[in-house]
């Protein structure tokens, strides 16, 4: 299962956004050359190295990738931050699934059926009836609101567009995904298992 402990309490972290690639490749430079404060502040707020419209914004998505990075290790930011587009996106990827543990069940429950089963597409209403489900387990999620269950929703489709199981986020067709060696053995190396078997699910 990895290093990260899991249970079964969720939250709607993923509504900080999607892999955000190019804006993690900032946060994993800063946290490579582990920035002290002021300079966490000068880089996203004066610099506006996130290129955002609003301080806010910048602030917030900052802090949203923050946490998911702190997650993983060196190795994964440096994939980041110096790897080509795939590598980055599929680092992002291992990342956001450490964070999100909602994210990491509906690509072991959903996804992985989807592709199991030879589905063409990944329908939207699965990942409402996935919410009921879980549910069952967390009953606080009954609590969220309906715009936020969407929003999830639609930035995981968006994830599973950039990382390339998806064609796109209008036609949800399944397609299959290579995963980097370096990205396997940095899983492995750092006992994330769970991870890997979650982002292996079209090869199944």
């Amino acid at each position: 299962m990895g290093a990260h402990t899991y249970n079964h309490t969720y939250n709607s972290d993923i509504n900080g956004g999607s892999l955000m690639v190019r804006e993690s490749r900032v946060i994993a430079d800063l946290l490579l050359n582990e920035a002290s404060a002021d300079e966490w502040e000068q880089a996203i707020q004066v610099e506006n190295r996130l290129q955002k419209r609003s301080p806010a914004t910048a602030r917030r998505n900052a802090q949203a990738i923050r946490k998911r990075l702190e997650l993983t290790g060196p190795d994964f930011w440096r994939a980041i931050r110096d790897g080509d587009e795939n590598l980055a996106t599929q680092a992002a990827f291992c990342a956001a699934l450490e964070r999100n543990l909602l994210l990491v069940e509906f690509m072991e429950r959903v996804v992985s059926d989807a592709y199991s089963t030879h589905a063409e597409k990944l329908e939207h209403y699965r990942w409402t009836d996935f919410l009921g489900d879980c549910a069952h387990r967390d009953p606080d999620i009954d609590d969220w609101k309906e715009s936020t269950k969407k929003k999830m929703g639609q930035v995981v489709f968006r994830i599973l567009a950039e990382m390339g199981y998806l064609k796109n986020t209008r036609s949800l067709q399944l397609q299959h995904v290579i995963i980097r060696p370096e990205i396997k053995t940095m899983l492995v190396d750092s006992y994330k298992q769970r991870i890997k078997e979650c982002m292996e699910v079209s090869q199944k």
